[in-house]
């Protein structure tokens, strides 16, 4: 599996829930190593972005399975963390608004609202249930790989917020854009 296996929007499968994952078989292993991998070659492809995480319903598998890279700041560093059947327990601390992309969502980052501490429960790819308090941006990063198994995207928390878009210049910073054009007249976004 590669980049090219990452579905974006329009698809209108990423709009749909995800279902459970029963038995964890080698089959489930296989498609966690291949999200990896997918989340590594799309990393690969952008200068100056880094693959943080992906759900498996962004290569187009409907089970609730997220992977989640160890280290957000080494591109070095290619290892993940596997929750299958994530879920937030708790919501915590406060609402911030901070800028998220999405390798679903392409070239469009947001200023989107989270909680700055979540409680996660999930399963490792052994079926051994634990638990991770996730604070700052992992707690970002959890909301919003845990939306996608719910069929939502981030987008859906600011569309109706014509300050919260902006785009990917080519020297890596962002730039607002013109809501209206890029925006809200956008098919491809919803």
């Amino acid at each position: 599996m590669n980049k090219d296996n990452i579905i974006t929007l329009p698809n209108t499968h990423l709009r749909e829930r995800s279902k459970k994952v029963g038995i964890i078989t080698d089959e489930i292993k296989k498609i966690i190593q291949d999200m990896e991998l997918a989340t590594l070659d799309w990393e690969a492809s952008r200068e100056h972005e880094v693959g943080v995480a992906l759900a498996a319903v962004q290569v187009d598998i409907h089970l609730r399975i997220v992977v989640v890279r160890n280290n957000f700041d080494n591109k070095d560093d290619k290892t993940f963390t596997v929750l299958i059947n994530p879920e937030i327990t708790k919501y915590e601390g406060k609402i911030e608004y901070d800028y998220e992309g999405c390798l679903s969502v392409s070239d469009i980052y947001g200023r989107v609202p989270r909680y700055t501490k979540v409680r996660v429960r999930a399963q490792d790819k052994n079926g051994k249930t634990f638990r991770i308090t996730a604070e700052g941006f992992l707690a970002r990063v959890m909301q919003h790989e845990i939306d996608h198994t719910n069929g939502i995207v981030f987008i859906d928390h600011i569309k109706d917020d014509s300050t919260a878009f902006f785009k990917l210049k080519d020297d890596g910073k962002l730039e607002e854009i013109d809501y209206d054009k890029h925006v809200k007249n956008n098919s491809i976004l919803w």
